[in-house]
């Protein structure tokens, strides 16, 4: 799945000259072409610091530490985003399966997907890559 680099729909635009030259290779082939990376390879599966996890293509705030949790599934895993507008959801039915991918609404990245067996309150688990994203600490 590739996503059209140049879409309206985001504040943030980019050629793929730029998001290539901004972006490591992997850190591409995840945010503008939706690849994923290996459970329990990324950065930031099992970092618990405090703080803000932002998009890596635009630096927009997604997830706060507060909502981050071990969900053993080798990813880092949120029960909710630091706001629903941040985040753009799309059914996704690559792979045989059909599932909710998420995407930063403020360029379009791929960040991961969202599924129906998180804890409360939301009861949502925010799958996300590593590579998505990046971290900044609680000052």
């Amino acid at each position: 799945m590739s996503h059209d680099h140049d879409d309206p729909r985001y504040p943030v635009r980019k050629t793929d000259a730029q998001w290539r030259e901004e972006l490591d290779p992997t850190e591409y082939a995840i945010a503008r072409h939706a690849a994923t990376e290996r459970a329990f390879t990324g950065k930031y599966w099992d970092h618990f610091a405090g703080g803000t996890y932002r998009c890596i293509g635009c630096g927009e705030p997604l997830f706060s530490s507060d909502s981050k949790f071990d969900a053993g599934c080798g990813w880092p895993s949120y029960w909710q985003a630091i706001d629903d507008g941040k985040i753009e959801r799309v059914v996704d039915t690559t792979h045989g399966m059909t599932r909710v991918e998420v995407r930063c609404a403020k360029c379009g990245s791929h960040l991961g997907h969202v599924f129906e067996d998180g804890p409360e309150p939301t009861g949502e688990r925010f799958c996300i890559n590593s590579a998505a994203i990046d971290f900044a600490p609680k000052p």
